[in-house]
């Protein structure tokens, strides 16, 4: 509230007494009367203070307050959860990130892959670069303009903190920039179903390593690109691309239906890849020699679509698999049978996607259609004998609170308790396995139910489709959905 400006009294040349009021001069006529000109106004100074700031008592402009209050839903809404209204929509708590940024393209990119790259591990300083892949999918009558995109984004600043953080300008110059997108496209002859990237370590220190990019299309090939050159034009001045280069160096034709599933081996001392369709067939092909070979016996077993495939992080020689007929395989690749070595049932509808973690090698996550992902000890998972039965296992951990399927599920690279999900409910949540469920201040989910301790954090995000943890910049997730990256 404003002070009141000080009263002046035309007192000049009268005394006063304790430094307040004007007294009677010795030589002044005792008739004369001193008094106060704003007597008719404020009567004392307590009736001023009871008044309060705008003249009335406090109880009764409280009162009228309340009265005129808008009648706000005080509810903590919940993405993917609560239904918005006609008209509205959501908005992120920027205060929340220390980074955020979109970007749209041509044609929805429902599958994407980020790539390693020189600049040097656990990077935090900003503005960030990262280099990423992606595939597009154009509408049907349009497929001639589907693309593999390889795309550089620099100038990644973080949040504007300028408010909370004003001691810390020296920063803020060199943290500010604008967001750059460069891209470098290869034509495609279909829609991509998902894109993989692999990088392959040069012999010569001074060059960068061959990138491969491996894409399953809508039409059943599977076609291998060489995209060294691509990266390299970004940042070395004169690169030329020739219309060469932009060719697959191998095209593969073994599937004879559609397929989702694909994945390169981290291990493999040559460039090995997975790949599995909608008829439960899993085929390996393999570059030896300068040439890519695919063995033409698939792995079988599965009684419907191949849905997903990891390696494992630390045999080099096992993978696994995930199917819509409910059940994840265990497989090795040396098996003349060709058979799992280890099948589980873990879900009445679809295993859409699992992720291996590479710190904790014995857990596996799954997420499946009815929005439910689970993490699995795979030491309790053990193969039937000939004629018997085992338990089924349990999951060390299980949520359902995404309400739509699981459109992917990623371990952290480097914390074996994060893990990141995205869901159909157009949500993308991160969830930290170590907090206990009788953790009490976990409990405190405020008014919202059902919310379990586990989860961190929940990001809106129209059509989400896939998301994935950058590998050298911590905590940074790149999601992928129908209204673009983010």
């Amino acid at each position: 509230m404003a002070k009141r400006a000080a009263e002046i009294l035309e007192t000049e040349g009268v005394p006063l007494k304790a430094g307040n009021r004007p007294v009677k001069s010795e030589n002044a006529n005792d008739e004369e009367d001193f008094g106060d000109e704003f007597e008719d106004e404020f009567e004392s100074e307590d009736e001023i203070i009871e008044a309060g700031v705008d003249g009335r008592p406090d109880e009764e402009r409280e009162a009228e307050e309340k009265r005129d209050a808008m009648d706000v839903d005080q509810r903590t809404f919940i993405p993917g959860r609560d239904k918005l209204a006609a008209g509205e929509s959501l908005s992120p708590d920027l205060s929340t990130y220390q980074m955020l940024h979109t970007l749209t393209t041509p044609w929805p990119c429902l599958s994407f892959d980020i790539l390693r790259d020189s600049l040097g591990d656990n990077r935090k300083s900003y503005p960030a670069i990262l280099y990423a892949v992606a595939g597009t999918q154009a509408e049907s009558r349009k497929a001639k303009d589907n693309q593999l995109l390889v795309m550089k984004l620099s100038g990644l600043s973080r949040m504007d903190r300028t408010q909370d953080e004003e001691d810390s300008d020296d920063d803020s110059d060199s943290e500010d920039a604008e967001p750059i997108l460069e891209t470098k496209s290869i034509p495609l002859s279909s829609t991509t179903n998902r894109i993989r990237a692999h990088q392959v370590p040069s012999p010569n220190a001074a060059k960068p390593p061959t990138t491969y990019t491996a894409v399953m299309l809508e039409n059943s090939q599977v076609l291998i690109h060489d995209i060294t050159p691509y990266l390299t034009s970004f940042d070395v001045p004169g690169t030329i691309l020739t219309p060469t280069q932009s060719k697959p160096v191998a095209t593969l034709g073994m599937h004879k239906s559609e397929g989702y599933a694909i994945a390169w081996s981290p291990l493999a001392t040559n460039p090995k890849l997975l790949t599995g369709d909608n008829d439960g067939k899993i085929f390996v092909t393999t570059l030896a020699d300068g040439k890519w070979a695919t063995d033409s016996r698939p792995f079988t077993g599965h009684t419907s679509s191949v849905e997903d495939l990891q390696w494992s992080p630390n045999e080099r020689n096992v993978f696994a698999s995930a199917s819509s007929d409910g059940s994840v395989k265990i497989w090795d690749v040396r098996s003349k049978s060709r058979t799992a070595a280890v099948s589980v049932n873990v879900s009445d509808t679809d295993i859409n996607v699992l992720s291996w973690s590479a710190q904790t090698p014995h857990l596996l996550a799954t997420g499946a259609d009815d929005g439910v992902w689970a993490v699995w000890d795979l030491r309790h998972w053990k193969p039937a004998s000939a004629g018997s039965s085992l338990p089924k296992p349990k999951p060390v951990a299980s949520f359902d609170f995404h309400k739509e399927q699981i459109t992917s599920v990623e371990w952290h690279p480097s914390e074996d308790s994060i893990v990141a999900v995205a869901a159909g409910d157009n949500t993308l949540t991160l969830w930290d396995l170590s907090v206990e469920f009788d953790d009490e201040e976990s409990k405190d989910t405020a008014d919202a139910k059902d919310v379990p301790p586990q989860l961190l954090f929940v990001h809106y995000m129209e059509g989400v489709k896939e998301c994935h943890w950058h590998p050298q910049i911590p905590g940074t997730v790149m999601g992928t959905g129908e209204g673009g990256f983010g």
